[in-house]
């Protein structure tokens, strides 16, 4: 009968491969210990490059290599920011007393006596200053400190297994993306747990031409070759990433064109351009019109509040003659009754016929230093005084002169039946505007900057966007801003994502994830801007800073790359929860990074 045979080490065998490890990979002791900063004092057979065992050399101790300490049953890991050397020239020698035969405990004195070595090599004694950086705990490393080892405790090299475990990203159950190699270590790749680097904050800094946006769309693209094609992952996950510069529009960067969803947005010209989908509901919330035209929040937003409360103007024209009888009828002499010009030219293009405000400006004048119109009775020249009238108390002779140099009939003041959403909205923001200035609800001087950026950045807007009552469903958008204008560059990546994350935030489901991706950051997250008020500046700042720090609790990431991180709120950058670093030359950038990332080393901020 065949029997098995279990071959047990013997206990000289394990002593044996424990006393090789402990010759070999045991490198010194603690000599020093400072918080998380520890002195080692190598063994002085130990200064040598590389190390041999079992046949294969070991790579040495050195600036940048990481240190294993063990106290009791504790791993604490360290790395070699500096190393230094001193001289181990004298030592103590014990004298006794000569009239003493019997050696007696504390009968003798220390003196110093010089060492005497074979060689010059033995005198060094080499000095490694450490940063520690976690611990094993349960065969998994930690980063931060648990305990501070104590002096004496003995330092060893790690092992390839410790070594990949320190760069091993990846918690249990998680799925691992390969994101690169060490450069310095041959043949050790770096890969992180989905969830741990997706469901978090993700910063990536550097120099123009140091490589963050092929970072950005390496990370990415690992992940969606993963999940591409699954169809709970695109259900449950949406990613929307703003462009500044046109890197991503192309058609198969990050991930092939069939699984993009793209919008080359264009303030310049429309043809074979996209509009970015915008929710009705979005339109029709006050909140939207604050942001989009950078109003103050003292008196231009409560201002917007309140029309958008009220119903949008319709085709009749009464709406319009009434603005204008109201100026001629009242009697405040505060009111310029020279708004009537300005209500006009203001309105035109939203009326179904074409008026020449011009021809109406030289038959009916007016003369601000009376508050009065002259209306000319025939077409004499109005510089002839017994030519000239006047009608200051007479309101409606001079809105039927008004009406006659305008056009013909009643029609002339009836608004247009196929106005688009953003331009009904536009009149309703102008007619109310003169309304309250009119009957003195408002002060002009506040609100007339309102009115000035009113209808360039809805002509703007129209060419970018389009209402519809159907939300994005793509699972990846890319949004290129390359020929969008300045202002339209600041206002739009907040519009947009403002409206997903009120609308993940109201929905509250908790399956699902909203990513936003932003390279080149500091366009819409700098807080040094001088282009803007400080008003509107604090206002985007404090909605990306919600996002950033509230937006875990509903699903909401944010992936921030950039050149300049200094530029960006400090808020957002210390909210951060991963780093990817390259090369930063400006010392505020980096001073920025220093302060930020409290686990950052010596030797990688150098």
């Amino acid at each position: 009968m065949k029997k098995n045979i279990v071959v047990i080490p013997s206990r000289n065998n394990i002593n044996s491969e424990y006393i090789l490890k402990d010759s070999i990979f045991k490198v010194g002791k603690v000599t020093s210990v400072d918080g998380r900063f520890i002195k080692i004092t190598v063994d002085k057979s130990k200064n040598t490059s590389y190390l041999l065992y079992k046949g294969k050399l070991l790579k040495n101790l050195s600036v940048g290599s990481y240190v294993k300490i063990i106290k009791g049953f504790i791993k604490i890991i360290g790395k070699i920011e500096e190393e230094y050397i001193n001289e181990d020239i004298y030592s103590f020698k014990k004298s006794y007393d000569k009239n003493r035969h019997v050696l007696r405990s504390g009968k003798y004195s220390k003196t110093l006596q010089r060492k005497r070595y074979g060689s010059e090599k033995e005198k060094i004694n080499r000095i490694l200053s450490i940063r520690l950086l976690g611990f094993f705990e349960n065969q998994e490393f930690k980063k931060g400190i648990k305990e501070l080892p104590l002096i004496d405790n003995e330092c060893f090299l790690l092992e390839k297994k410790e070594f990949e475990d320190v760069h091993n990203f990846i918690r249990d159950k998680d799925t691992p993306v390969t994101i690169g190699r060490l450069s310095l270590e041959k043949g050790q790749s770096i890969s992180v747990g989905v969830n741990n680097l997706f469901a978090s904050h993700i910063g990536i800094f550097g120099n123009t031409g140091s490589g963050k946006s092929y970072t950005l769309a390496k990370i990415y693209r690992e992940l969606f070759k993963q999940y591409k094609d699954k169809e709970k992952f695109k259900e449950n996950s949406q990613f929307l990433l703003i462009d500044f510069n046109g890197e991503y529009i192309k058609e198969d960067v990050i991930i092939e064109k069939i699984y993009k969803n793209r919008f080359e947005l264009s303030t310049r010209e429309q043809e074979g351009k996209h509009k970015f989908p915008i929710t009705r509901e979005t339109i029709n919330d006050h909140t939207f019109w604050t942001i989009f035209l950078t109003a103050t929040d003292k008196t231009q937003a409560p201002f917007l509040k309140r029309t958008l409360k009220k119903k949008d103007i319709d085709n009749n024209y009464s709406r319009i003659e009434n603005i204008i009888r109201d100026v001629l009828t009242n009697e405040d002499r505060k009111i310029d009754k020279g708004v009537i010009y300005n209500f006009l030219e203001d309105v035109k293009s939203f009326l179904e016929i074409d008026i020449n405000i011009g021809l109406l400006r030289n038959n009916l004048k007016y003369h601000s230093t009376n508050n009065t119109y002259y209306v000319l009775k025939d077409d004499s020249e109005l510089d002839r005084p017994d030519n000239r009238y006047y009608s200051n108390n007479e309101p409606e002779e001079v809105l039927k002169k008004v009406k006659d140099y305008l056009g013909d009939g009643d029609n002339i003041f009836k608004v247009k039946n196929n106005l688009s959403d953003l331009q009904k909205k536009n009149l309703k923001i102008i007619y109310h505007y003169y309304n309250e200035i009119v009957r003195g609800f408002a002060n002009q001087e506040h609100l007339a900057p309102l009115i000035k950026r009113l209808d360039k950045r809805v002509g703007d807007l129209e060419k970018v966007i389009e209402i519809t009552d159907d939300r994005l469903t793509s699972f990846f958008t890319v949004i290129s801003l390359r020929e969008v204008n300045i202002d339209m560059k600041k206002i739009l990546p907040l519009l947009i994502c403002k409206q997903l994350y009120d609308n993940k935030k109201k929905n509250n489901e908790k399956e699902k994830s909203l990513h936003f991706i932003i390279d080149e950051a500091h366009n819409i997250l700098s807080y040094s801007s001088e282009r803007e008020s400080e008003i509107w500046r604090d206002y985007r700042l404090e909605t990306f800073e919600e996002i950033i720090k509230e937006g875990r609790k509903f699903g909401v990431f944010l992936t921030v790359a950039s050149q300049r991180p200094a530029d960006i709120s400090t808020t957002i950058i210390s909210q951060l929860h991963n780093y990817f670093l390259h090369r930063l030359i400006n010392n505020k950038d980096i001073l920025a990074v220093e302060k930020t990332i409290s686990y950052l080393d010596k030797v990688s901020f150098d």
